[in-house]
């Protein structure tokens, strides 16, 4: 079965080339030219991928994206707009979506992108514990000596990434990438932001669970209970 991507844009030259892109490489698009809609039929009946325009009539796609976290954490989310400034693209990213995309844009980059999502979707939860946490993939759960800890969507996905990947350094690039889900060098900054953040939700001086390797990235430090 064809894999089922919304495509929230009110340009109808945008939504015709989003269309034809997507659909050659085998998906199943379904057109939206507004927000409100767009999230009533998510609640209906989730897709594998939605894509939002940010500037919609009515309900702007960061607000719309918000709603949808409220209460599915796990759809992938992409957005896809002309506002190309460093703060829109962290905005973008911070309200819960786990791609920015600008336009104008190259088809083989998008799809390449729906891909790289729609993959890292797929990945079974799991459940991590140390002595002090304990993370539940499945149910995005972090609690921290036997206390649930509230994380941002980012800081989740930053959380759990270190710890799937402790057998390593990881490099600050590999979480933009990764995570951000592109390659933007002003968008290092927001990673110190969201690692600081993690670090204070954690209660967490740089010694307990996230290690900064200078010059370098981050390792999660603390071992694994089997």
């Amino acid at each position: 079965m064809a894999e089922r991507v919304f495509v929230v844009e009110d340009d109808e030259n945008i939504q015709e080339i989003v269309k034809l892109a997507l659909e050659s490489n085998g998906y199943e698009i379904t057109l939206f030219d507004n927000a409100e809609d767009a999230v009533k039929e998510i609640n209906k009946e989730t897709p594998d991928l939605a894509i939002f325009d940010i500037m919609l009539p009515e309900m702007d796609g960061i607000e719309a994206i918000k709603l949808i976290r409220e209460k599915d954490k796990e759809l992938p989310l992409m957005i896809l707009s002309a506002k190309n400034r460093e703060i829109d693209k962290v905005r973008g990213l911070d309200c819960g979506c786990d791609d920015y995309m600008t336009k104008p844009f190259g088809v083989l980059e998008l799809n390449a992108r729906v891909r790289s999502l729609l993959r890292r979707s797929k990945k079974l939860g799991k459940v991590f514990h140390t002595s002090t946490l304990r993370i539940d993939d499945n149910a995005h759960n972090v609690i921290l000596n036997e206390e649930k800890i509230e994380l941002t969507h980012k800081e989740y996905q930053v959380l759990v990434y270190l710890i799937e990947n402790r057998d390593h350094v990881v490099k600050r690039e590999e979480l933009l990438q990764e995570i951000w889900g592109y390659d933007y060098v002003g968008e290092s900054r927001s990673i110190d932001v969201h690692i600081r953040s993690l670090r204070a939700k954690l209660k967490d001086d740089g010694t307990k669970y996230i290690k900064t390797i200078r010059s370098v990235g981050y390792r999660f430090i603390e071992d694994l209970n089997d």
